[in-house]
């Protein structure tokens, strides 16, 4: 078993939950109620500028160039495709400026926190940790729906296109074959330490969907 795998098993619970979610079985059957998607958007746009930082802080201490170049190349991704569809959405959506500028939902707050916590942290096997978490988690929520993507409106189709295919599992693999290679080198504090911080983003992600759900109500 690999790592990764292991590390996810032991938060199986939380992960289920996060992965296999109402919020996004309603995204993919287009039945989730605009209200709900509007306020997970307003959200989830908060992270991006947090999760630009710490994939770049990550890219800057992956060990030889070979490991940084897929990350340098996701960071584009992020900042390029990714940032214009949350544009294009909040603008179909009616999301006007007073709307982006709410203060974070607590759940929010909670996940943009252990980001800094990780960028801060200087630990390269940390934030592998946390990017890991939210990635592979939407990979594997994104790839149970991706037959289902086309037809619904672009900002569910396409929120569901980023996060499945060939092109995203790439990066999940990235990220998990890193954070395999990197425990080698831990001792068995930072190992603690690495799979605290991964349980503990798990179970973040489970909460801020079910604030997704919960919204609007």
């Amino acid at each position: 078993m690999r790592l990764t795998e292991a590390l996810r098993d032991r938060c199986a619970e939380d992960w289920a939950a996060a992965t296999d979610h109402a919020f996004c079985a309603e995204l993919a059957a287009n039945t989730l109620p605009e209200e709900k998607m509007r306020w997970y958007l307003i959200q989830d746009h908060k992270f991006l500028e947090e999760f630009v930082r710490l994939l770049a802080t990550a890219l800057a201490h992956a060990p030889t160039l070979e490991d940084a170049i897929p990350a340098a190349q996701f960071l584009a991704l992020i900042t390029g495709t990714e940032n214009t569809y949350f544009e294009r959405s909040f603008e179909a959506l009616g999301v006007d400026a007073s709307d982006r500028a709410a203060a974070p939902a607590s759940e929010t707050a909670a996940l943009l926190e252990i980001m800094a916590a990780a960028r801060r942290s200087g630990r390269y096997a940390e934030m592998l940790a946390v990017l890991c978490v939210a990635e592979w988690s939407y990979l594997e929520w994104g790839e149970r729906h991706a037959s289902a993507a086309s037809g619904l409106p672009f900002w569910f189709r396409e929120w569901i296109e980023l996060h499945s295919g060939e092109g995203f599992r790439g990066v999940v693999e990235y990220l998990r074959t890193q954070l395999d290679r990197a425990w080698d080198d831990l001792d068995t504090e930072d190992r603690a330490r690495v799979e605290d911080v991964f349980g503990e983003t798990v179970r973040l992600e489970r909460k801020f969907f079910d604030a997704a759900y919960a919204s609007g109500v």
